[in-house]
């Protein structure tokens, strides 16, 4: 992954002690860094930044320099570099349940264009396809049925290669292991607890190849919630989605004998994510 340019830092060096003046002048220095590799090594940490953002969501710093074992000082000055460029941009972190004190940590989310860097599907070459899909159905309500037929197929197709993985789990763990089959197809997803963990947990995507052919044709996202509804074997529901201009694609998926509980509070965090998402894309 590439992005505009930079400015050349060199790494940083620890300052040592200097040489004691009554002896004799007898100093060592360093080689210098090539330009080059100097500035390979800070693009390197930047693309390592950038890509932690990508599978795991909106990261404070904090989080970052732990993940990466880094100085928060220098996840920072890679994250202003990044903002810089347009690669990331600041948010509040959004925080369940009781907030403490003093001011939210701030997360860093990736922009269209830091998204883009990593997206390798033909946007353009799928909507042009599907475009010609719905035309040559009639157009209209004819050609979004078309469209949406051509959805569910492909998702079909596509959701064969995790039912393995899914049966093969118990039935309190094929979230993750729908997660980590996702994952292996390039959606960067997670399972985790929802808000209130004795009625589901969520199914959040970090990545999503096909975002943007998406906005047009949302029978995408429909198509794979009823397929993620098919293969865990319970209705679940769609919170957010990166289409949308969310920061994740996020479903709910409920515990068995949750019932009626389980789908207000899906319902009550869908209203809360769709409050929280003003300009831009929403953190997770």
């Amino acid at each position: 992954m590439k992005y505009p340019s930079e400015e050349q830092e060199g790494p940083e060096v620890e300052q040592t002690s200097g040489p004691d003046p009554s002896a004799p002048e007898k100093t060592e220095r360093r080689a210098p860094v090539p330009p080059a590799a100097a500035h390979d090594e800070q693009q390197g940490t930047r693309n390592r930044v950038a890509r932690s953002i990508l599978d795991h969501g909106p990261s404070t710093a904090a989080e970052l320099a732990l993940r990466l074992e880094l100085t928060q000082a220098a996840v920072r000055r890679h994250l202003d570099a990044l903002a810089a460029e347009g690669v990331v941009e600041p948010r509040e972190k959004r925080v369940y349940g009781t907030r403490g004190r003093g001011r939210p940590a701030k997360a860093f989310a990736l922009t269209d264009c830091g998204r883009d860097a990593f997206d390798q599907a033909y946007d353009q070459l799928a909507s042009d396809a599907l475009r010609w899909i719905a035309q040559s159905a009639g157009g209209g309500e004819k050609g979004e049925a078309a469209v949406a037929a051509f959805a569910r197929a492909r998702l079909a197709a596509q959701a064969e290669g995790y039912r393995a993985a899914v049966e093969a789990a118990e039935p309190e763990d094929r979230t993750e292991a729908l997660a980590k089959a996702l994952t292996a197809d390039g959606y960067a997803a997670t399972a985790r607890s929802a808000p209130n963990p004795q009625l589901g947990e969520q199914l959040c995507q970090h990545h999503c190849p096909v975002a943007h052919v998406a906005e047009q044709y949302p029978q995408l996202c429909e198509a794979e919630t009823e397929v993620f509804s098919r293969l865990l074997g319970t209705h679940v529901q769609r919170l957010a989605t990166i289409a949308h201009g969310d920061g994740v694609c996020t479903t709910f998926v409920p515990k068995a004998g949750a019932g009626k509980a389980a789908h207000s509070t899906a319902r009550t965090s869908k209203t809360t994510t769709a409050s929280a998402s003003t300009a831009g894309r929403n953190p997770a």
